[in-house]
Protein backbone atom coordinates (compact mmCIF):
# COMPACT_ATOMS: atom_id res chain seq x y z
CA UNK A 1 0.00 0.00 0.00
CA UNK A 2 1.36 3.41 -0.97
CA UNK A 3 1.77 5.87 1.89
CA UNK A 4 1.20 9.60 1.46
CA UNK A 5 2.13 12.21 4.06
CA UNK A 6 -1.00 13.96 5.24
CA UNK A 7 -1.23 16.94 7.56
CA UNK A 8 -4.31 17.89 9.58
CA UNK A 9 -6.86 19.31 7.11
CA UNK A 10 -9.46 20.75 9.49
CA UNK A 11 -7.77 24.14 9.88
CA UNK A 12 -7.23 24.34 6.10
CA UNK A 13 -10.90 23.68 5.48
CA UNK A 14 -11.96 26.37 7.93
CA UNK A 15 -9.43 28.83 6.51
CA UNK A 16 -10.54 28.27 2.92
CA UNK A 17 -14.23 28.53 3.78
CA UNK A 18 -13.74 31.75 5.76
CA UNK A 19 -11.69 33.28 2.95
CA UNK A 20 -14.44 32.41 0.46
CA UNK A 21 -17.02 33.90 2.85
CA UNK A 22 -15.09 37.18 3.14
CA UNK A 23 -14.68 37.38 -0.64
CA UNK A 24 -18.41 36.75 -1.14
CA UNK A 25 -19.44 39.33 1.48
CA UNK A 26 -17.06 41.96 0.07
CA UNK A 27 -18.47 41.57 -3.43
CA UNK A 28 -22.03 41.59 -2.09
CA UNK A 29 -21.58 44.82 -0.13
CA UNK A 30 -19.75 46.37 -3.08
CA UNK A 31 -22.71 45.59 -5.32
CA UNK A 32 -25.09 46.99 -2.70
CA UNK A 33 -23.20 50.29 -2.48
CA UNK A 34 -22.83 50.58 -6.25
CA UNK A 35 -26.50 49.83 -6.94
CA UNK A 36 -27.82 53.29 -5.95
CA UNK A 37 -25.28 54.99 -8.23
CA UNK A 38 -26.35 52.83 -11.15
CA UNK A 39 -30.01 53.41 -10.36
CA UNK A 40 -29.40 57.13 -10.17
CA UNK A 41 -28.10 57.20 -13.71
CA UNK A 42 -30.98 55.21 -15.11
CA UNK A 43 -33.93 56.62 -13.19
CA UNK A 44 -36.43 58.75 -14.98
CA UNK A 45 -36.51 62.53 -14.64
CA UNK A 46 -39.60 62.40 -12.44
CA UNK A 47 -39.23 60.61 -9.11
CA UNK A 48 -42.50 59.32 -7.56
CA UNK A 49 -40.75 58.80 -4.20
CA UNK A 50 -39.77 62.47 -3.99
CA UNK A 51 -43.21 63.33 -5.29
CA UNK A 52 -44.84 61.46 -2.42
CA UNK A 53 -42.79 63.44 0.09
CA UNK A 54 -43.71 66.73 -1.59
CA UNK A 55 -47.36 65.66 -1.82
CA UNK A 56 -47.53 64.90 1.91
CA UNK A 57 -45.86 68.21 2.74
CA UNK A 58 -47.86 70.48 0.43
CA UNK A 59 -51.01 68.75 -0.84
CA UNK A 60 -52.12 66.14 1.71
CA UNK A 61 -53.83 68.70 3.95
CA UNK A 62 -56.56 69.22 1.33
CA UNK A 63 -56.23 66.33 -1.13
CA UNK A 64 -56.08 62.57 -1.24
CA UNK A 65 -55.35 60.40 -4.24
CA UNK A 66 -58.65 58.51 -4.45
CA UNK A 67 -60.98 60.41 -2.14
CA UNK A 68 -62.53 63.86 -2.33
CA UNK A 69 -61.75 66.10 0.62
CA UNK A 70 -61.43 69.88 0.73
CA UNK A 71 -60.27 69.55 -2.85
CA UNK A 72 -60.70 66.92 -5.59
CA UNK A 73 -58.99 63.52 -5.65
CA UNK A 74 -55.67 63.87 -7.46
CA UNK A 75 -55.06 60.35 -8.79
CA UNK A 76 -54.30 60.65 -12.52
CA UNK A 77 -54.52 64.45 -12.53
CA UNK A 78 -51.43 64.65 -14.77
CA UNK A 79 -53.38 63.10 -17.63
CA UNK A 80 -56.37 65.45 -17.31
CA UNK A 81 -54.60 68.76 -17.93
CA UNK A 82 -51.63 70.03 -19.89
CA UNK A 83 -48.37 70.09 -17.95
CA UNK A 84 -47.72 73.82 -18.55
CA UNK A 85 -51.23 74.64 -17.32
CA UNK A 86 -50.64 72.63 -14.15
CA UNK A 87 -47.41 74.58 -13.51
CA UNK A 88 -49.35 77.86 -13.63
CA UNK A 89 -52.30 76.52 -11.61
CA UNK A 90 -50.19 75.12 -8.77
CA UNK A 91 -48.00 78.20 -8.47
CA UNK A 92 -50.75 80.81 -8.71
CA UNK A 93 -54.30 79.45 -9.00
CA UNK A 94 -56.00 82.74 -8.15
CA UNK A 95 -54.04 84.58 -10.83
CA UNK A 96 -55.06 81.97 -13.39
CA UNK A 97 -58.72 82.31 -12.37
CA UNK A 98 -58.59 86.10 -12.65
CA UNK A 99 -57.07 85.80 -16.12
CA UNK A 100 -60.28 84.09 -17.26
CA UNK A 101 -58.77 80.70 -18.07
CA UNK A 102 -61.67 78.34 -18.82
CA UNK A 103 -60.34 75.32 -16.88
CA UNK A 104 -59.37 77.43 -13.89
CA UNK A 105 -62.76 79.14 -13.75
CA UNK A 106 -64.54 75.78 -14.03
CA UNK A 107 -62.58 74.38 -11.09
CA UNK A 108 -63.31 77.49 -9.02
CA UNK A 109 -67.04 77.28 -9.72
CA UNK A 110 -67.10 73.58 -8.81
CA UNK A 111 -65.15 73.79 -5.55
CA UNK A 112 -65.82 77.29 -4.20
CA UNK A 113 -65.63 78.62 -1.55
CA UNK A 114 -62.53 76.41 -1.12
CA UNK A 115 -59.46 78.30 -2.33
CA UNK A 116 -56.49 76.54 -3.87
CA UNK A 117 -53.29 77.60 -2.10
CA UNK A 118 -50.45 78.97 -4.22
CA UNK A 119 -47.09 77.21 -4.16
CA UNK A 120 -44.62 79.53 -5.93
CA UNK A 121 -41.70 77.79 -4.21
CA UNK A 122 -42.26 74.56 -6.16
CA UNK A 123 -40.02 74.17 -9.20
CA UNK A 124 -40.99 72.43 -12.43
CA UNK A 125 -39.05 69.40 -11.24
CA UNK A 126 -40.94 69.38 -7.92
CA UNK A 127 -44.29 69.50 -9.70
CA UNK A 128 -43.20 66.78 -12.14
CA UNK A 129 -42.29 64.57 -9.17
CA UNK A 130 -45.68 65.20 -7.54
CA UNK A 131 -47.50 64.36 -10.76
CA UNK A 132 -45.40 61.22 -11.16
CA UNK A 133 -46.61 60.17 -7.71
CA UNK A 134 -50.28 61.00 -8.36
CA UNK A 135 -50.24 59.29 -11.77
CA UNK A 136 -48.42 56.16 -10.60
CA UNK A 137 -50.66 53.07 -10.35
CA UNK A 138 -51.19 51.91 -6.76
CA UNK A 139 -48.94 49.00 -5.81
CA UNK A 140 -50.77 45.69 -5.65
CA UNK A 141 -49.92 43.64 -2.54
CA UNK A 142 -48.92 39.98 -2.93
CA UNK A 143 -51.78 37.44 -2.60
CA UNK A 144 -52.74 36.87 1.00
CA UNK A 145 -50.74 39.84 2.27
CA UNK A 146 -52.66 42.59 4.04
CA UNK A 147 -52.00 46.22 3.26
CA UNK A 148 -50.88 48.04 6.38
CA UNK A 149 -50.64 51.73 7.07
CA UNK A 150 -47.43 53.65 7.50
CA UNK A 151 -45.64 53.28 10.80
CA UNK A 152 -42.86 55.20 12.30
CA UNK A 153 -40.53 52.25 12.42
CA UNK A 154 -41.07 51.10 8.84
CA UNK A 155 -38.41 51.26 6.15
CA UNK A 156 -38.84 52.99 2.84
CA UNK A 157 -37.84 51.48 -0.51
CA UNK A 158 -37.31 47.90 -1.55
CA UNK A 159 -33.65 47.44 -0.52
CA UNK A 160 -32.40 44.27 1.18
CA UNK A 161 -31.92 44.77 4.90
CA UNK A 162 -28.61 44.10 6.63
CA UNK A 163 -30.22 41.34 8.70
CA UNK A 164 -31.15 39.40 5.57
CA UNK A 165 -27.65 39.83 4.12
CA UNK A 166 -25.95 38.66 7.32
CA UNK A 167 -28.28 35.68 7.61
CA UNK A 168 -27.50 34.70 4.01
CA UNK A 169 -23.77 34.98 4.70
CA UNK A 170 -24.02 32.72 7.75
CA UNK A 171 -25.96 30.14 5.74
CA UNK A 172 -23.42 30.25 2.90
CA UNK A 173 -20.56 29.86 5.40
CA UNK A 174 -22.23 26.85 7.00
CA UNK A 175 -22.91 25.22 3.64
CA UNK A 176 -19.28 25.73 2.56
CA UNK A 177 -17.94 24.15 5.74
CA UNK A 178 -20.24 21.13 5.38
CA UNK A 179 -19.39 20.72 1.70
CA UNK A 180 -15.63 20.87 2.32
CA UNK A 181 -15.85 18.35 5.14
CA UNK A 182 -17.86 16.00 2.90
CA UNK A 183 -15.34 16.41 0.07
CA UNK A 184 -12.48 15.69 2.44
CA UNK A 185 -14.24 12.57 3.71
CA UNK A 186 -14.98 11.37 0.17
CA UNK A 187 -11.36 11.86 -0.95
CA UNK A 188 -10.17 9.84 2.05
CA UNK A 189 -12.42 6.95 1.06
CA UNK A 190 -11.26 7.10 -2.56
CA UNK A 191 -7.62 7.10 -1.45
CA UNK A 192 -8.15 4.10 0.82
CA UNK A 193 -10.03 2.23 -1.94
CA UNK A 194 -7.05 2.71 -4.27
CA UNK A 195 -4.56 1.48 -1.70
CA UNK A 196 -3.26 4.89 -0.67
CA UNK A 197 -2.62 5.13 3.05
CA UNK A 198 -2.75 8.58 4.61
CA UNK A 199 -0.29 9.05 7.43
CA UNK A 200 0.56 12.07 9.53
CA UNK A 201 4.00 13.41 10.34
CA UNK A 202 5.95 11.66 13.05
CA UNK A 203 4.40 12.35 16.42
CA UNK A 204 1.52 14.39 14.95
CA UNK A 205 -1.98 13.54 16.07
CA UNK A 206 -5.33 14.52 14.66
CA UNK A 207 -6.22 17.79 16.43
CA UNK A 208 -9.64 18.92 17.58
CA UNK A 209 -11.22 21.72 15.58
CA UNK A 210 -10.55 24.42 18.17
CA UNK A 211 -6.86 23.50 18.48
CA UNK A 212 -6.50 23.41 14.71
CA UNK A 213 -8.10 26.84 14.59
CA UNK A 214 -5.75 28.29 17.23
CA UNK A 215 -2.61 26.91 15.56
CA UNK A 216 -3.50 28.29 12.14
CA UNK A 217 -2.16 31.88 12.32
CA UNK A 218 -3.69 32.95 9.01
CA UNK A 219 -7.13 31.76 10.08
CA UNK A 220 -6.80 33.50 13.44
CA UNK A 221 -5.71 36.77 11.79
CA UNK A 222 -8.54 36.74 9.26
CA UNK A 223 -11.09 35.90 11.98
CA UNK A 224 -9.86 38.73 14.22
CA UNK A 225 -10.06 41.24 11.35
CA UNK A 226 -13.54 40.02 10.45
CA UNK A 227 -14.76 40.26 14.06
CA UNK A 228 -13.22 43.73 14.53
CA UNK A 229 -14.85 45.07 11.36
CA UNK A 230 -18.20 43.51 12.25
CA UNK A 231 -18.02 44.87 15.80
CA UNK A 232 -17.13 48.36 14.54
CA UNK A 233 -20.02 48.25 12.07
CA UNK A 234 -22.61 47.33 14.68
CA UNK A 235 -21.12 49.67 17.31
CA UNK A 236 -21.27 52.60 14.87
CA UNK A 237 -24.86 51.77 13.92
CA UNK A 238 -25.86 51.57 17.58
CA UNK A 239 -24.15 54.82 18.59
CA UNK A 240 -25.68 56.70 15.64
CA UNK A 241 -29.14 55.82 16.99
CA UNK A 242 -28.51 57.24 20.47
CA UNK A 243 -31.02 60.01 21.07
CA UNK A 244 -32.93 59.27 17.84
CA UNK A 245 -36.52 58.41 18.72
CA UNK A 246 -38.00 58.03 15.24
CA UNK A 247 -41.10 55.85 15.48
CA UNK A 248 -41.64 56.60 19.19
CA UNK A 249 -45.34 55.99 19.89
CA UNK A 250 -46.22 56.31 23.59
CA UNK A 251 -49.62 55.46 25.08
CA UNK A 252 -51.41 58.64 26.19
CA UNK A 253 -53.70 58.91 29.24
CA UNK A 254 -56.57 59.89 26.91
CA UNK A 255 -56.61 58.31 23.46
CA UNK A 256 -56.61 61.06 20.83
CA UNK A 257 -57.06 60.04 17.20
CA UNK A 258 -55.44 62.45 14.73
CA UNK A 259 -56.98 60.32 11.99
CA UNK A 260 -60.49 61.22 13.14
CA UNK A 261 -59.85 64.87 13.99
CA UNK A 262 -57.33 66.01 11.34
CA UNK A 263 -58.29 63.39 8.74
CA UNK A 264 -62.00 62.57 8.79
CA UNK A 265 -63.15 65.91 10.27
CA UNK A 266 -60.44 67.97 8.52
CA UNK A 267 -59.67 70.11 11.58
CA UNK A 268 -56.72 72.40 10.89
CA UNK A 269 -53.64 71.48 12.93
CA UNK A 270 -53.23 75.10 13.99
CA UNK A 271 -56.73 75.22 15.47
CA UNK A 272 -55.53 73.07 18.37
CA UNK A 273 -51.83 73.98 18.21
CA UNK A 274 -52.51 77.69 17.78
CA UNK A 275 -49.26 78.87 19.36
CA UNK A 276 -47.30 77.34 16.47
CA UNK A 277 -48.13 80.48 14.47
CA UNK A 278 -46.57 82.95 16.92
CA UNK A 279 -44.39 81.00 19.34
CA UNK A 280 -41.28 78.90 19.53
CA UNK A 281 -43.29 75.86 20.58
CA UNK A 282 -46.49 74.44 19.13
CA UNK A 283 -47.96 74.07 22.61
CA UNK A 284 -50.19 71.45 24.20
CA UNK A 285 -53.83 72.31 23.53
CA UNK A 286 -55.80 73.01 26.68
CA UNK A 287 -58.77 70.78 27.39
CA UNK A 288 -61.03 73.80 26.93
CA UNK A 289 -60.14 73.67 23.23
CA UNK A 290 -61.40 70.07 23.17
CA UNK A 291 -64.58 71.12 24.95
CA UNK A 292 -65.40 73.69 22.27
CA UNK A 293 -66.65 70.73 20.25
CA UNK A 294 -67.18 67.98 22.80
CA UNK A 295 -69.77 69.88 24.81
CA UNK A 296 -72.06 68.83 22.00
CA UNK A 297 -70.35 65.53 21.14
CA UNK A 298 -70.69 63.16 24.12
CA UNK A 299 -70.33 59.98 22.07
CA UNK A 300 -68.61 58.74 18.93
CA UNK A 301 -70.81 57.90 15.94
CA UNK A 302 -68.21 57.56 13.18
CA UNK A 303 -66.57 54.55 11.59
CA UNK A 304 -64.99 51.82 13.69
CA UNK A 305 -61.63 50.10 13.32
CA UNK A 306 -62.53 46.67 14.65
CA UNK A 307 -59.27 45.10 13.52
CA UNK A 308 -57.35 47.25 15.99
CA UNK A 309 -60.03 47.32 18.70
CA UNK A 310 -61.18 50.89 18.11
CA UNK A 311 -64.93 50.54 18.53
CA UNK A 312 -67.54 53.23 19.07
CA UNK A 313 -67.70 52.31 22.76
CA UNK A 314 -63.91 52.71 23.01
CA UNK A 315 -63.98 56.25 21.63
CA UNK A 316 -67.01 57.17 23.76
CA UNK A 317 -65.18 56.06 26.92
CA UNK A 318 -62.25 58.29 25.98
CA UNK A 319 -64.63 61.24 25.68
CA UNK A 320 -65.89 60.43 29.18
CA UNK A 321 -62.29 60.60 30.41
CA UNK A 322 -62.14 64.09 28.96
CA UNK A 323 -65.32 65.05 30.85
CA UNK A 324 -63.86 63.73 34.09
CA UNK A 325 -60.64 65.69 33.58
CA UNK A 326 -62.38 69.04 33.00
CA UNK A 327 -65.22 68.36 35.45
CA UNK A 328 -68.05 68.45 32.94
CA UNK A 329 -71.53 67.20 33.85
CA UNK A 330 -73.03 66.24 30.51
CA UNK A 331 -76.48 65.52 31.96
CA UNK A 332 -76.84 69.04 33.37
CA UNK A 333 -74.62 70.71 30.78
CA UNK A 334 -72.46 72.50 33.33
CA UNK A 335 -69.02 72.33 34.97
CA UNK A 336 -68.78 70.77 38.41
CA UNK A 337 -65.57 72.57 39.37
CA UNK A 338 -63.83 69.24 40.09
CA UNK A 339 -61.05 68.94 37.52
CA UNK A 340 -57.82 67.00 37.32
CA UNK A 341 -54.74 67.48 35.13
CA UNK A 342 -54.00 65.15 32.24
CA UNK A 343 -50.41 63.92 32.20
CA UNK A 344 -49.71 63.85 28.47
CA UNK A 345 -46.56 62.04 27.33
CA UNK A 346 -44.29 64.21 25.18
CA UNK A 347 -43.43 62.69 21.79
CA UNK A 348 -41.18 65.18 19.96
CA UNK A 349 -38.28 66.38 22.09
CA UNK A 350 -35.22 68.23 20.81
CA UNK A 351 -32.02 68.52 22.88
CA UNK A 352 -31.74 71.62 25.07
CA UNK A 353 -28.80 72.91 23.01
CA UNK A 354 -30.84 72.92 19.77
CA UNK A 355 -33.06 75.95 19.06
CA UNK A 356 -36.15 75.55 16.93
CA UNK A 357 -38.86 78.14 16.35
CA UNK A 358 -42.25 76.95 15.10
CA UNK A 359 -43.45 80.43 14.07
CA UNK A 360 -40.37 80.97 11.88
CA UNK A 361 -41.17 77.81 9.96
CA UNK A 362 -44.99 77.86 10.03
CA UNK A 363 -45.75 81.57 9.58
CA UNK A 364 -42.69 82.99 7.84
CA UNK A 365 -41.62 79.99 5.76
CA UNK A 366 -45.16 78.67 5.22
CA UNK A 367 -44.11 75.06 5.83
CA UNK A 368 -46.94 72.58 6.33
CA UNK A 369 -47.03 70.52 9.53
CA UNK A 370 -46.74 67.30 7.50
CA UNK A 371 -43.26 68.32 6.33
CA UNK A 372 -41.82 67.41 9.74
CA UNK A 373 -44.59 65.46 11.47
CA UNK A 374 -45.60 63.26 8.55
CA UNK A 375 -49.18 62.41 7.46
CA UNK A 376 -50.77 63.15 10.85
CA UNK A 377 -54.21 63.02 9.24
CA UNK A 378 -53.66 59.26 8.81
CA UNK A 379 -52.29 58.53 12.29
CA UNK A 380 -54.60 56.83 14.76
CA UNK A 381 -51.87 57.08 17.40
CA UNK A 382 -49.43 59.95 17.05
CA UNK A 383 -45.76 59.00 16.68
CA UNK A 384 -42.48 60.67 15.78
CA UNK A 385 -42.34 60.51 12.00
CA UNK A 386 -38.99 62.18 11.28
CA UNK A 387 -35.60 61.46 12.89
CA UNK A 388 -35.16 65.13 13.91
CA UNK A 389 -31.39 64.75 13.63
CA UNK A 390 -28.97 67.53 12.72
CA UNK A 391 -28.29 65.97 9.31
CA UNK A 392 -32.01 65.82 8.58
CA UNK A 393 -32.44 69.53 9.40
CA UNK A 394 -29.35 70.54 7.41
CA UNK A 395 -30.56 68.67 4.32
CA UNK A 396 -33.91 70.41 4.57
CA UNK A 397 -32.21 73.82 4.74
CA UNK A 398 -30.18 72.95 1.66
CA UNK A 399 -33.15 71.74 -0.38
CA UNK A 400 -35.97 74.05 0.69
CA UNK A 401 -36.52 77.28 -1.23
CA UNK A 402 -37.27 80.38 0.82
CA UNK A 403 -40.71 81.88 0.32
CA UNK A 404 -39.62 85.22 -1.08
CA UNK A 405 -42.91 86.60 -2.41
CA UNK A 406 -44.57 89.08 -0.09
CA UNK A 407 -41.56 89.44 2.21
CA UNK A 408 -39.63 92.64 1.55
CA UNK A 409 -36.66 91.50 3.64
CA UNK A 410 -36.17 88.28 1.65
CA UNK A 411 -36.92 90.01 -1.66
CA UNK A 412 -34.12 92.51 -1.04
CA UNK A 413 -31.63 89.78 -0.13
CA UNK A 414 -32.66 87.73 -3.16
CA UNK A 415 -32.18 90.74 -5.40
CA UNK A 416 -28.69 91.40 -4.04
CA UNK A 417 -27.66 87.73 -4.33
CA UNK A 418 -29.01 87.58 -7.88
CA UNK A 419 -26.94 90.60 -8.90
CA UNK A 420 -23.76 89.40 -7.22
CA UNK A 421 -23.85 85.64 -7.67
CA UNK A 422 -26.64 85.00 -10.14
CA UNK A 423 -28.73 83.13 -7.58
CA UNK A 424 -31.99 81.98 -9.14
CA UNK A 425 -33.62 80.37 -6.11
CA UNK A 426 -32.97 81.34 -2.53
CA UNK A 427 -32.57 78.43 -0.11
CA UNK A 428 -32.45 78.50 3.66
CA UNK A 429 -28.78 77.50 3.48
CA UNK A 430 -27.98 80.57 1.38
CA UNK A 431 -29.74 82.67 4.01
CA UNK A 432 -27.36 81.44 6.70
CA UNK A 433 -29.36 78.34 7.61
CA UNK A 434 -26.17 76.31 7.99
CA UNK A 435 -24.48 78.62 10.48
CA UNK A 436 -23.94 76.96 13.85
CA UNK A 437 -25.29 79.93 15.77
CA UNK A 438 -28.68 79.69 14.05
CA UNK A 439 -29.62 76.56 15.98
CA UNK A 440 -26.99 76.30 18.75
CA UNK A 441 -26.37 79.03 21.29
Amino acid sequence: MKKVKHRNSTSRILGISLAVLLTFSTSLFAQETEAPAEAATTEAAADPAKGKSLFNANCAACHKLNQKRTGPALAGVGGKYEREWLYKWIRNSQGLIKSGDADAVALWEEWQPSVMNSFPQLSDEDIDNILAYTDAPPPSPPPGEEVTGATGGGTQGSGISNEIILTALVLVFGILVVMLLLVNKTLRRIAEANGVELVTEEGEKRLPIWKAFVQNQFLVLVSVIFLMLSGAYFAYGYLMQVGVDQGYKPVQPIHFSHKIHAGDNEIDCKYCHSSARVSKTSGIPSLNVCMNCHKSIPEYTGEEDLANGYTKDFYTKEIQKLYEAVGWDDANQQYTGESSPVKWVRIHNLPDFAYFNHSQHVTVAGIECQKCHGPVEEMEVMYQFSPLTMGWCVNCHRETNVKVEGNEYYEKIHEELSKKYGVDKLTAAQMGGLECGKCHY
